[in-house]
């Protein structure tokens, strides 16, 4: 936005603002975001404690794995109204369904990072219907490689952005997102078999595209 401060002029009152406390995200995307613009930047990062209440959703209420963990399913079992893609509004209702959860389980903010620092011991798969709103809206998305995010949390954040997400390349996939550090791998059979499954189809003619996950993180927040 034209006149606005940027992020070297913010980055000292977001330092002092949240230094030593607990800052809530729904999802990494967020925390992500924010270490990748100090590092861009040359500032030192956040000295806070991270709680990502996508996490605490899924330790809170296993059940909802089939609809996922996003915020539009989550506010939408809580009935809680809000506008979606809103930076206040969406801040707003992550941080009711942290309370709901801290109601529910009796656990503090202390209590749930600790939590969502272990292991899950739910295996629940990665689908997720494509029945959200957003720019990726009728997308069909399958993740391989390694991910700067836990893959369950870019499950929601694709489910958030109006994508079905599935466990396998088929003849049915759109999309392919690659974990940012296998994108450097480009010889020979060092790329998964999802990705070279994709080329193969992109070879055969199929209009599947396949995206660095920087890419996808910025098209779910667009």
């Amino acid at each position: 936005m034209r006149g606005a401060p940027d992020f070297r002029h913010l980055h000292p009152w977001l330092l002092d603002l949240t230094n030593g406390e607990i800052v809530a995200c729904h999802t990494q995307f967020d925390r992500t975001a924010i270490a990748q613009a100090c590092e861009r930047s040359g500032l030192p990062p956040l000295t806070c404690s991270w709680l990502d209440t996508a996490r605490v959703a899924r330790r809170a209420w296993e059940q909802f794995s089939q609809s996922g963990f996003g915020l539009a399913s989550l506010a939408k079992h809580f009935e809680i109204e809000f506008t979606h893609h809103n930076a206040v509004e969406d801040a707003r209702t992550a941080g009711l369904i942290l309370l709901r959860a801290m109601e529910e389980s009796g656990l503090g903010p202390h209590e749930w990072i600790d939590r969502c620092n272990r292991p899950n011991g739910n295996s629940a798969d990665l689908r997720r219907d494509g029945d959200g709103d957003g720019p990726l809206l009728g997308e069909r998305i399958v993740f391989t490689g390694a991910l700067q995010i836990p893959r369950r949390n870019a499950a929601d954040m694709a489910h958030e952005a109006g994508a079905a997400v599935e466990p396998n390349v088929t003849k049915k996939t759109t999309l392919l997102v690659v974990g940012d550090q296998d994108l450097d791998r480009l010889a020979g059979h060092t790329k998964s078999s999802k990705h070279r499954k994709a080329e193969d189809l992109i070879k055969a003619g199929q209009p599947l595209r396949i995206l660095g996950e920087a890419d996808f993180m910025s098209v779910c927040n667009g």
